[in-house]
Formats: structure tokens, C-alpha cells, sequence
């Protein structure tokens, strides 16, 4: 089948739609092969559509017409053979004799389905050199001998068609949809599609017709469970085909278990019908750290043969592949994991013990709705208070506090050993902290620390008590209660790992950037020793690399780190918001529409309690100021003050978009105050990287004289490429010195903050203008304005002054050729202009952009 007219977009293959052509135009043609799906002939017709000097022959392979010699090619074999012709001779000549003044080209689609005779055709007219071919084949089928001489004998080019990359999934479906897709959306579509534009069709459509697919606020996003249309149903079985009963029966277990042990599952089938179903390439073995596994062929084949079971038979197939794991005695975490959510959804019974270590292990693998599920099912069979207090923690990370204290605090006289103790008192200190109930939060993890006796306990609950000084601003509080862990001795994996991510939080927010990286790095080499153990670390040691890498300037590495945080899980996680994060890096680099639509999804995706959901809609204000959306801006920041208010760490972008959002509504001396005031309140709490940020917001705004010295001071306190610079802006936009401000937009633009630069080129214009040197200011007033659009729609104080230098259409003619490397000569003779009037044209260019030479003109000509 084929995507050919469907009216999908044409889209994310030009690389290959160039190969194809390119074959076309300087060889005999040229072979795609893909798999079914995938959109060879798609890719074909875009490919001959425009080409000229051809005469088009097409031809379609089918089953149906295999039975008949020649039977592709019936529509336009003319006449029967003459007495004794050679039918091949008659079949080429037929085919000849369609072309007119142009070279022939013959393109047949599923070749691998042409009958003997069609497929050596096929082969005379390009060995011949009567015809140019196109042939489409599908990847993995057995082809025709002459068809597939066609490439071994290296007389057609062979093109491997891949499926759609994740990126390439976003293009076909933003111009299918009409619209902007969110990232998680594309993120999910192509997993289940894998990149085959056939099956990405029919899920979306699918989609639309269930309600699953559709428009919130503008963006087209998913919500829910995949539901199986007929067409889908259809197309899905017509690709596996018939299935003898043992072979649905390995199908069936594979899409229930995936990935299921090869030796399990021929323990509970047979060897010979998995062989067959691996053949038919519905199912593949993979090795997995030790293991062989077996999987789908494709996610969705799962979808339609689970689809396809009633209740039983899929309870069933569970308890089946529950106990074969059972059988072999679950010798790793994750076979426990996996046994007790396959007891869990057949029905069957389960040990409380061993629903409580899969719940751990879900909470673990930052799966909190699992966790929840299982946590829950764990608790109603008898685990007791280490049930409560894992349930607890995660529906506390899930948005349900309210809910989670009350039953913690009805568990709470239920707590009797050392263990239970510990585990209760870490839990209801994480839901007080996440409720914004400081002082309790402290009260509940000193006195649990105080009763606690095993100095692995005492160390968690210390370092959790750390955590409270974290939310609530306290670096120093927090720095002695990880010293107070530390003094006790050893830690356990555990609680090294989540030791290591309190440092490295604290690090990042004192602008100890290199010492918090360095924690990050070393203690992620070695996180497949702890990940599972400590459910909160991974996710805070990728939120302090982020804060870290942007305080320190490295934006590229930053924007990667959030970007692994959002795809960790579905944005649940213990520690989430990394879309403010990669929101913010956008909006540095000028992006302010990009870090409209990452603050946006993120926050779409995140519980609606959560600290971390207030850094994202205070992003979502910040750029939305920045674009002169001053109405979603004002609605947007006063929902982010309302969320953001109770912590600290979280309400430094809320203040940092209040300055903008006034600036925005032209009151700048209102912007000015609320810096100061956030200023103040960073330092206060010990947050230099915010405080360095809302110190040279003051510059940006005007008001260098304000930051100047207190920048200084923390370029002496603060690690990274990015405290430099701002404290270097700040001092030169105090003197008004123009070489000081140009140097200072030299760095910020080789850091990769476009708007930062912008800025200070702009106010390095403004300072030549105040001395008189019109030439100087005018050179400086392009360079702002070619780095400003690169910040689309993003107005500031700094930049609302710039002039804008317009060209005429032959001064932009004349520049062009210019920057090409011609002499005036070349340029009158190219133009028909004497060489004066050239030049002319030329100085006139020069002065009204504020340049010298060719050079500086060839380097602003993409900006203009």
C-alpha cells in the first residue's frame, strides 16, 4: 500500500528525494527499497514529478497480475507479437514506441511482485539503455533474478529507504494536521508508528476518530490509549497474515509480555513456531545485558492481536507467562517487577511482598502511576506501613498531597520498627515539603532523627531534611545537614546517591557550578549501581546539571540535559519541569516562540500541584512578555505567583518574569524595582545564579550603575563563562563605552545568547551616538539589528530604539555580488552599469550600514 495520494504531506525526505533525482538525471535509474510502508512510492512519484524530457511508463507489480506473463505492463503492450517474434523484442518494442521527442523512463512499483517475463523486460530496457528504470522493491522479500541483477550487476543505483526519524515524524505530522504538534505527541507517534508512514497515517487517524488526537489550546496533542479502528485493524492483520494456531500462540505471549525471554517462551510454546513467527519477521530476538529477548516486529502489531482477545484469554495468556517467570525462581529486580504486574492484570493473587518490591522498583524507573497501582494493590494485600509511605511519597509527586497526608498520617501510629519509622517519616517530610508546609516538614524528619538508631536511616532522613532547606531556601541549613550525613559513617548506595544529588543542587544554585557538574558527573557513571535503589536521585542530579550548565553559560549542553529530563517518563517525575529549563535556553538564545511552546508542554504534562509546575508557567510569562503578549503574559504570571510562592528554588523565574511582563507594559521603573527586589531576595537565600541574572537584568533594562558593582563582586564568587561577561556589560554600559560593549556582545554571542548580544550591540551604538561618531554608530546599529532577527518578535528597551537599515532592490542586488567575491568591474559588467555608478551604489550600501569592506558586508548579508 501506498501513502500516494492521500494527500499527506511530502515531507522529511529530501535527502533522499535529491539521491533519487540526482540517479535520474546523470544514470540509467535508480532502485528504492524499503520496508512495506515505509514510502517508496511515494518517494518515486515525488521523485519523476517535475522532471522534463521524459516520457513516463508506469507499471504496478500484483499478485494478480503475476499469474500473466507481462501482466504489469498490459496497459500499454499494443497488439499481438508479429509471426515469430521474439515476445521479448515485442514486449521492449511496445514499450519503446510510447516515447516521443523524450528520453523514455519506465517506473514500476513493487517489482518484487513482477512475473518472470515482466521482470526480465524490466531488465532488457535498462541494460539495453532503451529506458531509464525506477523500480521499487520492499527490503526482505525474495526478488525476481533479473530484478535483482538490476543492482548487483550495477546497472541501476540501489537506494535504502529508512523509516522516518522522530524529527521527520514532527514535519509530516505538523503539515498533516495543519498545525503545531507537541514534542511528546511526535515523541509518541513515532514509537508506535516507528517512523513507517503508512501505519503513522492510519494511527492518526484512528486518533481523530476516537477523540485521542486532538486540538488543546492550538497544538495538536494525544491523550489516552490507542484505539483500534477497523482500517487500522485491517491493515495491521493484512501484514500477519495468516497465523496457524501455535504460531497465534507465541504471537499472543509476545504481545502481552514483550520482551519475553526466548527460553520462556519456548518453554510455554515451541521452538518450531517461534522460528516460524521470528521468519515472517513478526517477532525479533534481541540480547539485552546477558539476555535474549524476544519482541514485537512492530509496536503495533501488539496493539491489534491484544485488541483482539476477550477478558479470558487475555488473563490467560498473564497468569501463563506469571508463572513460567515464577518457575525460574525471578533471580532479577525486574522479573519481579514484571511477574507482579502480570498477576496484578490477570487477576490473580499475588504476595504482598512481592507487590511492594515491584512498586519500589516501578517508583524506581520513574513509572510513578505504576508505582501508585502496584504500591496500592500492595497495601490492600497486607504490606503494611512500607506500603503507605511509597504510596504516599509517589501521589505526593502525582499531585494528590491532600490525599497522601491523610493517609500517612492515619498509618502514622501503625509505625513500630526501625524501618517503618524511617520510611514514614521520609514520606510525610517529602508531602510537607511539597505542600509548602515548611516548619511541619522540618518538625516530622528532626524528630524521626532524633528516635532513629541505624546510621543508614539517620543519614536518609538527614539528607532529606537537607531537602527541606533546599525548597525553602537555607543552602547553609542544607549544607550542614549533608555534613551531619556524611559524619555518620559510610553510606549505602541509596543514600549516596541521593547525598550526591543534594550537593549537586546546592552547588548549582551557589553558582558552584564546576563543583556541582563534577558531583553530577561521577556519580552518574554509576548509576546502574543505584538507580534502582534511589528513586529521587537521577532526576535531581539532572535538574542540578541543568541549573548548573545555564548558570555557567553552556547552553548547547543545558538544552541536552532537560531534554534527556522530559524524556526520562511522561513528565511525572520525583523532580520534573526540565521544559522550564530547555524553555529557558531558547529564550537566551532569543528564541522567545520556542520557549513559549517548551514551557508549554511541559507544563501542560505536569500535576497540577507541583512546585516545578510554577517554574514552568513563570517561563511560559517570561517569553510571552518578550513577545509583547502582555494579556497571556499578565494571566500566566499571576497562576505561576500563585503556584511558586510557598518555595524558594522555584520562585526566582516568577519574579525574573515579573520584571519583564512590566518592562513589556512600558514601565520600566517598576522593572527596575522588582530586579532589585529579586536580586535581593536571591542573595538572601543564597542563590547567586539568580541573583547574577536579576543583577543584569538591570543592565538590559538601563540601569547599570544599579548592578555594576555587585556583578564584579560575584565574578569573584561564581564559576562558569557566563558571570564574566554580564559583569564586564555592566561596567561598560555604565561608562557608556562602546569598545567595553562590543566586547561584552562578542562573548555573549559566542555563548549562544543571541539576545544578550543584541542588546549590548545596541547600546554600543547608542554610546557612539551620544560622542558623535554617526559612522561608528551606524556600523554598530546593523550589526544589532542583524542579531536581533535572530530573536523573531522579541522586543526589549534596549532594542526598541534600533533603526532598521533598509537597502534598495539594486543596492541589495549590488551588495550580493559583493559578498560573492566580484570587483566593481564585475559587478557593472554583470549588471550592465558602468564601473562608477557600481562603486557608487556600493559606498552608498557602506555607509548606510556602517561598514568598510566586502568582509563585514558578506558576514551581515544573511541577517539582512
Amino acid at each position: 500500500m501506498s501513502d500516494q495520494g492521500s494527500g499527506w504531506p511530502f515531507a522529511g525526505r529530501d535527502v533522499p528525494l535529491a539521491a533519487v533525482r540526482g540517479a535520474l538525471e546523470s544514470g540509467p535509474g535508480v532502485m528504492i527499497a524499503g520496508a512495506a510502508g515505509v514510502g517508496k512510492s511515494r518517494l518515486a512519484a515525488e521523485a519523476v514529478r517535475g522532471l522534463r524530457g521524459r516520457t513516463l511508463v508506469r507499471a504496478l507489480g500484483t499478485e494478480t497480475a503475476a499469474v500473466i506473463p507481462f501482466g504489469a505492463f498490459a496497459h500499454v503492450l499494443t497488439g499481438p507479437p508479429d509471426s515469430g517474434e521474439n515476445p521479448m523484442r515485442w514486449a521492449a518494442r511496445s514499450i519503446a514506441g510510447q516515447a516521443g521527442r523524450g528520453r523514455l523512463l519506465v517506473s514500476v512499483d513493487d517489482a518484487h511482485r513482477l512475473d518472470p517475463a515482466a521482470a526480465a523486460l524490466v531488465h532488457h530496457l535498462a541494460d539495453s539503455g532503451t529506458a531509464q528504470v525506477l523500480v521499487t522493491v520492499r527490503s526482505g522479500e525474495p526478488l525476481p533474478a533479473p530484478i535483482a541483477a538490476l543492482w548487483k550487476d550495477e546497472l541501476l543505483e540501489r537506494i535504502e529507504l529508512a523509516p522516518l526519524t522522530r524529527d521527520q515524524v514532527g514535519l509530516v505530522l505538523a503539515g498533516a494536521l495543519g498545525g503545531e504538534v507537541t514534542a511528546e505527541t511526535v515523541r509518541h507517534l513515532a514509537r508506535v508508528s516507528e517512523g513507517n508512514v503508512l501505519y503513522l497515517r492510519e494511527i492518526v487517524h484512528a486518533g481523530r476518530t476516537a477523540g485521542s488526537l486532538r486540538q488543546v489550546e492550538g497544538r495538536w496533542c494525544w491523550r489516552g490509549e490507542l484505539s483500534v479502528t477497523t482500517r487500522l485493524r485491517e491493515l495491521v492483520g493484512d501484514r500477519i497474515g495468516h497465523l496457524e494456531q501455535d504460531e497465534r500462540e507465541v504471537l499472543e505471549l509476545v504481545s502481552f509480555g514483550e520482551p519475553v525471554g526466548t527460553d520462556l517462551l519456548v518453554s510455554l510454546t515451541s521452538g518450531g513456531a517461534v522460528e516460524r513467527v521470528e521468519d515472517r519477521g513478526l517477532i525479533v530476538t534481541v540480547a539485552d545485558d546477558g539476555r535474549e529477548h524476544v519482541r514485537l516486529g512492530h509496536p503495533l502489531y501488539g496493539e491489534v492481536v491484544r485488541d483482539g482477545c476477550g477478558t479470558l484469554r487475555t488473563r490467560r495468556r498473564l497468569r501463563m507467562l506469571a508463572e513460567a517467570l515464577e518457575a525460574t525462581g525471578l533471580r532479577r529486580r525486574e522479573d519481579v517487577l514484571r511477574a507482579a504486574v502480570w498477576r496484578l492484570d490477570s487477576g490473580s493473587v499475588a504476595a504482598p511482598e512481592m507487590l511492594l518490591s515491584a512498586a519500589n522498583l516501578a517508583w524506581a524507573r520513574q513509572d510513578p502511576r505504576l508505582a501508585a497501582r502496584l504500591g496500592k494493590a500492595a497495601q490492600e494485600a497486607g504490606a503494611g506501613v512500607a506500603a503507605v509511605a511509597l504510596v504516599g511519597e509517589v501521589l505526593t509527586v502525582l499531585g494528590d498531597g491532600d490525599e497522601a497526608l491523610t493517609a500517612l498520617r492515619q498509618a502514622a501510629r501503625n509505625a513500630v520498627t526501625e524501618d517503618e519509622v524511617a520510611q514514614h517519616a521520609l514520606s510525610v517530610g517529602v508531602a510537607l515539603a511539597w505542600a509548602g508546609s515548611d516548619a511541619e516538614a522540618c518538625r516530622a524528619l528532626e524528630l524521626a532523627a532524633g528516635t532513629l538508631t541505624d546510621p543508614a536511616w539517620q543519614q536518609e532522613v538527614f539528607i532529606y531534611r537537607g531537602v527541606v532547606d533546599i525548597f525553602f531556601g537555607r543552602l547553609t541549613g542544607a549544607a550542614r545537614w549533608l555534613a551531619r550525613a556524611r559524619d555518620r559513617g559510610p553510606m549505602t548506595a541509596r543514600g549516596a546517591a541521593h547525598a550526591a544529588g543534594l550537593e549537586a543542587w546546592m552547588a548549582a544554585y551557589a553558582g558552584r557550578t564546576a563543583r556541582s557538574l563534577a558531583v553530577a558527573r561521577d556519580v552518574l557513571t554509576g548509576v546502574d549501581d543505584w538507580r534502582d535503589e534511589a528513586p529521587h536521585a537521577l532526576p535531581t542530579l539532572l535538574d542540578a546539571q541543568c541549573a548548573a550548565q545555564v548558570f555557567a553559560g553552556r547552553l548547547e549542553d543545558a538544552a541536552r540535559t532537560a531534554e534527556e529530563g522530559m524524556e526520562l517518563a511522561t513528565g511525572e517525575l520525583s523532580v520534573s519541569g526540565f521544559g522550564a529549563y530547555r524553555a529557558m535556553v531558547s529564550r537566551l538564545r532569543g528564541q522567545a516562540d520556542e520557549a513559549r511552546r517548551w514551557s508549554r508542554e511541559d507544563a501542560a504534562r505536569l500535576p497540577a500541584r507541583t512546585p516545578y509546575l510554577g517554574r514552568c508557567l513563570a517561563e511560559l510569562a517570561h517569553a510571552c512578555a518578550l513577545l509583547g503578549r502582555t494579556d497571556e503574559a499578565r494571566a500566566t504570571l499571576a497562576e505561576a505567583e500563585r503556584l511558586a510562592a510557598r518555595w524558594s528554588f522555584t520562585c526566582q523565574p516568577v519574579l525574573q518574569a515579573r520584571v519583564w511582563l512590566r518592562a513589556a507594559l512600558g514601565d520600566l521603573d517598576a522593572a527596575v524595582s522588582e530586579a532589585i527586589a529579586a536580586a535581593d531576595l536571591a542573595e538572601k537565600h543564597e542563590h547567586l545564579g539568580w541573583s547574577m541574572f536579576a543583577l543584569h537584568d538591570l543592565v538590559r533594562l538601563g540601569s547599570a550603575p544599579l548592578a555594576a558593582d555587585r556583578l564584579e563582586a560575584l565574578a569573584g564568587r561564581l564559576d562558569g563563562q557566563l558571570v564574566r561577561p554580564m559583569a564586564a556589560h555592566a561596567r561598560a554600559a555604565e561608562l557608556a563605552d562602546p569598545v567595553g560593549l562590543r566586547a561584552a556582545a562578542v562573548e555573549f554571542e559566542r555563548l549562544g545568547l543571541v539576545l544578550y548580544a543584541a542588546e549590548a550591540t545596541a547600546q554600543e551604538a547608542a554610546a557612539y551616538l551620544a560622542t558623535g561618531r554617526g559612522a561608528l554608530a551606524r556600523g554598530a546599529q546593523t550589526r544589532a539589528w542583524a542579531l536581533a532577527r535572530s530573536c523573531p518578535g522579541v522586543t526589549t528597551p534596549a532594542l526598541v530604539e534600533l533603526a532598521t537599515p533598509e537597502l534598495t532592490p539594486r543596492q541589495r542586488e549590488i551588495v550580493q555580488l559583493a559578498a560573492a567575491g566580484l570587483t566593481n568591474r564585475q559587478i557593472a559588467d554583470r549588471l550592465t552599469v558602468s564601473t562608477r555608478t557600481a562603486a557608487n551604489h556600493l559606498q552608498a550600501v557602506y555607509d548606510k550600514l556602517g561598514v568598510n569592506d566586502r568582509t563585514e558586508v558578506g558576514r551581515l548579508l544573511t541577517s539582512l
